[in-house]
């Protein structure tokens, strides 16, 4: 009896229920790669991950007697040819991929089965017993948690069987042949002097990231200048580690508040699933419908310096000069350069998340435009509109010594920490002394900061939006100080 395990995103051994279920007997291991599976194609960072994570899947299967196939086309019309016992495959969320999954189960007649493998629960879990999907994440969160223990991470099997391909199957081809990594030019050596894809990767960056950085979390992981968070992102996404592994192994370590922060943030990856399975165009459209009137600017000069880090602002310069070089934006910073682009610049949302889902690695398709929306104020739960982040204050904050923009932003490495977050409030004397000429070496601001704000609030009370700060401040003075 041969069986086929379907491949998407779940590039893993360790608790692979649609890989476990395939390995009983002999087994194809099947990629079908599709430009448009998702609905979407994938950005130029998340190509170059999905080279790598392939060939490190690849390996691993070898390793222990598996083989990966990969093949191009529709999945719906390849798996049922290759004429498989049975099909096993992991469940994705967005309309396309459902659609795909609905057609093959139909050629199949029975053969297949989906699995559970990238979820801690999935989204219609929450509304069984007459329940609902909330959609604040605090009282999401909660139902989630209330449901009971989620399934034990089911370890890798020790020994795989590789079935012979069959002789009447489709074309085989090489992972080069699929054109993932950038050539003409090559701009993807900060991802790889960033970056290890792969399952040993995910494990390794985990690893690392309870040993060394999960004490302190809570407060750490909002200082970008520091190595404070997990960096599981783009593991996730790929499905290089499961959320199961990731929570459970966080679970074993001493409880408290850093190890709950840690798992709420694997529980905002569940609540952006949750929003893109009732929203399958969440990528386009406003999760509030009064957004769809709102007045947003159009600036293709400002677009363009936001997208170059060339702002003025160096917070923000930092944060995008990082994605450029390494597909990964520290995730405080994500907020402060989408609060500026659209309430400071006045740009749609959805540029923004292009842009992410562009240059990101862990560009996924449920967090992207879950986060982008927050931050405008069109999603669900989103931070109010009037909640404009002045990136002076967030950068004086967060990055008190200054190190981050340092790193990302050398031109202003000569001006101290007092200094650093907004030079162009300083004297000629100052600047000059660390070789620092706005205009020249560095832009000025593209933007003023009271009159972008100002302008912000204008354009959200036209479509009757409360802009009213004073009863917020009081109950959340600290971040709207911000």
């Amino acid at each position: 009896m041969t069986a086929i395990c379907w491949l998407r995103n779940d590039l893993r051994l360790d608790d692979q229920p649609a890989l476990r279920a395939a390995a009983a007997g002999p087994a194809l291991f099947v990629y079908v790669h599709d430009a448009a599976a998702t609905g979407r194609p994938l950005g130029g960072a998340s190509r170059w991950w999905l080279d790598k994570s392939l060939r490190a899947f690849a390996a691993a299967l070898s390793a222990v007697g598996g083989r990966l196939d990969v093949v191009e086309g529709d999945a719906a019309e390849v798996l049922p040819a290759l004429g498989g016992e049975a099909v096993y495959w992991t469940r994705a969320y967005t309309q396309a991929e459902r659609e795909t999954e609905r057609r093959l189960a139909a050629a199949l007649g029975g053969r297949g089965q989906s699995f559970n493998g990238q979820l801690l629960r999935e989204p219609w879990e929450l509304e069984r017993d007459g329940g609902f999907i909330p959609k604040v994440f605090t009282p999401f969160w909660r139902r989630l948690r209330e449901l009971g223990p989620f399934d034990a991470p089911q370890p890798a099997p020790k020994k795989l069987h590789a079935a012979d391909w069959p002789a009447c199957g489709p074309r085989r081809v090489e992972i080069d042949a699929l054109g993932l990594h950038p050539r003409r030019p090559d701009w993807s050596a900060g991802l790889s002097a960033e970056w290890t894809p792969g399952e040993a990767g995910a494990k390794a960056r985990l690893r690392r990231f309870l040993d060394h950085a999960l004490n302190g979390y809570a407060e750490g992981r909002d200082l970008p200048g520091e190595e404070r968070t997990s960096r599981l992102s783009p593991h996730l996404r790929f499905g290089e580690i499961s959320p199961r592994r990731a929570f459970g192994a966080a679970q074993h370590r001493e409880p408290g508040r850093d190890v709950e922060k840690f798992e709420a943030e694997l529980g905002w990856r569940e609540f952006s699933y949750s929003l893109l399975w009732r929203e399958p165009d969440l990528n386009r459209k406003n999760w509030s419908p009064r957004f769809d009137a709102f007045p947003w600017r159009s600036d293709d000069a400002g677009l363009k310096a936001w997208r170059r880090g060339k702002t003025g602002y160096p917070i923000v310069d930092a944060g995008m000069r990082q994605l450029w070089t390494t597909g990964y934006m520290h995730n405080r910073v994500r907020m402060i350069v989408g609060s500026f682009l659209t309430k400071h610049l006045g740009l749609d949302w959805r540029l923004g998340e292009d842009w992410f889902w562009d240059t990101l690695c862990d560009a996924d398709v449920a967090s992207n435009p879950a986060s982008w929306q927050w931050v405008a104020g069109s999603g669900a739960d989103a931070a109010p509109y009037f909640r404009v982040f002045n990136p002076v204050l967030q950068s004086e904050k967060f990055d008190a010594e200054g190190a981050y923009i340092r790193r990302f932003v050398p031109e202003l490495a000569g001006l101290d920490a007092r200094h650093i977050h907004a030079p162009f409030r300083l004297p000629e004397m100052l600047l000059s002394a660390a070789g620092v000429q706005l205009g020249v070496n560095y832009p000025r601001p593209i933007v003023e900061l009271d009159e972008g704000r100002a302008r912000a609030l204008r354009a959200f009370a036209e479509i009757g939006g409360e802009t009213d700060q004073r009863k917020p401040a009081a109950r959340n003075s600290a971040k709207n100080k911000g």
